[in-house]
C-alpha cells in the first residue's frame, strides 16, 4: 500500500495555519529581516564579535523591549510601498495645487512683518528637528527586528523627508518676497542660540544617541513626537491662520496627516509589546520616566515661541496645556495612561 503523499504547503504557508489568502500589505511585508531569522548565530553572515553583530545583539536583541515574535504586529494602516507613493502623490498635488493658487495672488507680499519676522524664527528653523526626528526614524527601521516595523519606520522617514521638502519650499517662497528678511540665512543660527529651540535641541540631539531601539521608540515616537507635532503643526498652523497666513496654515494641516499615521502605528506597537510580553509596560515606563524632563523642557520652549506669535491668543500655559494633553492621550492609546 502506498503512502499518501503529504499535502503541499500553499505560497503562504511561512503565515502558519491561517486558513485565508493574506492581505497585499501581509504578502510584501511578513518575513523580510534576514537579520531576524530562525536559528542564526549572529544577525549577519559573519562572525558573531564583528562590530555589526555585537550592535545588533545589544540594542535589539538583548533589548528591554522584547517579544517572541514581532512578526506579529500590524500597522493599523497597513501601509505598503504602492499605497504610500499613491497616498503621497495625491498630497503633493493637493500641496502644489494650493502653492500656485496663493502665489497668483502674491500671498506672501501682503503679510505683516511682524509675521514674516515670526515665520523666520518659528518655521523656517523647522527644518533642524525634521531632520534630527527623520534619523531617529531611519535608525528604528535599520535595527528592528520585524519588517513590519522596519517599513512603518521607513515610511515615517518619508514623512519627515516631505516636511522638510515644504518647509524649504515655504522658506523658498518667503526668501523671494522678502529677500532682505534673512530667509535661507538665518534658520540655523536661530536653531543654536534661540533660547525657545534649546531645550527641543537637546531633547532631540540627545535622543540620536538612544541606541536601544525600544527606548529611541519610546522617546521619539511615543512621548516627543505627539507633543512636538502638535506644537509646530498644529498649534502653528492655527496661528498662522489667525494672522491671515492661509498658505502656512493650510500646508502645516497638510501635514499633520502624517504624524497622525507615525502615532497609530507607533502606539499599536507599545500595546502589541504590552500585550506580548507585560514586563515590556515596566520598560516603557521606565524610559519615559527618564526622558520626561527633557521632553517637558521642549514642550515649555516651544509653547513660549507658538505663544508668541502676532495675535497668538493663547497664553504659554495654556499652550503646554494642550500639548501636554495630546501627549497624555496618545500614551493612553499605548497602553501607557
Amino acid at each position: 500500500m502506498t503512502e499518501p503523499q503529504p499535502r503541499k504547503l500553499r505560497t503562504w504557508s511561512a503565515f502558519g495555519d491561517i486558513k485565508r489568502v493574506p492581505s497585499e500589505y501581509e504578502i510584501g511585508t511578513h518575513g523580510l529581516n534576514y537579520t531576524a531569522r530562525k536559528d542564526r548565530k549572529a544577525a549577519l553572515e559573519s562572525s558573531p564579535t564583528t562590530p555589526v553583530n555585537l550592535w545588533l545583539l545589544t540594542y535589539r536583541d538583548k533589548s528591554p523591549l522584547s517579544c517572541d515574535d514581532w512578526d506579529g504586529f500590524r500597522d493599523p494602516d497597513q501601509m505598503t510601498y504602492r499605497k504610500y507613493v499613491e497616498l503621497q502623490a495625491e498630497q503633493e498635488n493637493m500641496i502644489e495645487g494650493v502653492i500656485e493658487e496663493y502665489e497668483a495672488k502674491s500671498h506672501d507680499a501682503h503679510l505683516s512683518g511682524e509675521w514674516v519676522a515670526f515665520l523666520g524664527r518659528a518655521l523656517c528653523p523647522m527644518r533642524y528637528p525634521n531632520h534630527a526626528i527623520q534619523m531617529t526614524q531611519a535608525y528604528i527601521g535599520s535595527i528592528a527586528a520585524s519588517s513590519y516595523v522596519i517599513h512603518a519606520a521607513a515610511f515615517a522617514a518619508a514623512d519627515m523627508l516631505r516636511r522638510n521638502t515644504v518647509v524649504a519650499t515655504r522658506t523658498r517662497q518667503l526668501q523671494k518676497a522678502w529677500p532682505d528678511a534673512g530667509f535661507g540665512i538665518n534658520e540655523r543660527g536661530t536653531w543654536e542660540t534661540d533660547p525657545a529651540w534649546q531645550p527641543l535641541r537637546r531633547a532631540v540631539e540627545t535622543a540620536l544617541v538612544a541606541y536601544d531601539w525600544g527606548e529611541a521608540l519610546t522617546v521619539v515616537n511615543l512621548a516627543l513626537r505627539p507633543a512636538v507635532d502638535f506644537l509646530l503643526l498644529n498649534a502653528l498652523g492655527e496661528a498662522a491662520d489667525k494672522a491671515g497666513d492661509g498658505l502656512t496654515w493650510l500646508l502645516l494641516s497638510n501635514l499633520a496627516g502624517d504624524s497622525a499615521r507615525n502615532r497609530r502605528w507607533s502606539t499599536a506597537l507599545a500595546r502589541y509589546a504590552i500585550a506580548q510580553c507585560s514586563e515590556n509596560r515596566v520598560a516603557l515606563v521606565r524610559w519615559l520616566k527618564h526622558w520626561q524632563p527633557r521632553i517637558d523642557d521642549a514642550v515649555a520652549g516651544l509653547a513660549e515661541l507658538v505663544a508668541s506669535a502676532p495675535g497668538a491668543g493663547a497664553t504659554r500655559e495654556v499652550v503646554v496645556k494642550r500639548a501636554t494633553q495630546v501627549r497624555r492621550e496618545a500614551l493612553a492609546e499605548a497602553g501607557l495612561s
